[in-house]
């Protein structure tokens, strides 16, 4: 019995979880549909699963789909800024506007493809 109620106490934070991630998507200020435009530059990374650069060290590039948009924004304006090295992520980083971030951001944070 006890087994039955954590899976159901874990279901519940599931749908919970799936439902603040979308309106975390909503609040990020970002157009998801927007984004559709603006994934290019991600893709080539982002978009094949267990990817590793080369450049300038063995990296693991992660996966961003899903990923929460409040930290999606923070992680580009961190490499915007120079706070995160990374010298792939500083150059994209570099030309994107308070809008892409936010577009992105939107598009990730609600499950985009990658």
């Amino acid at each position: 019995m006890q087994k039955r109620a954590i899976q159901s106490v874990l279901a519940v934070l599931l749908v919970a979880g799936m439902a603040t991630s979308g309106a975390l998507a909503q609040q990020s200020g970002g157009n998801a549909e927007a984004a559709r435009g603006k994934t290019s530059m991600c893709i080539g990374c982002h978009g094949i699963p267990g990817y590793r650069t080369a450049y300038p060290e063995v990296y693991q590039v992660p996966k961003i789909a899903g990923q929460q948009p409040a930290y999606i924004v923070n992680a580009l304006k961190a490499y915007q800024s120079g706070q995160r090295s990374h010298p792939s992520m500083r150059g994209i980083a570099a030309g994107l506007t308070e809008q892409d971030m936010a577009d992105l951001a939107a598009y990730y944070g609600g499950g985009g493809q990658q």
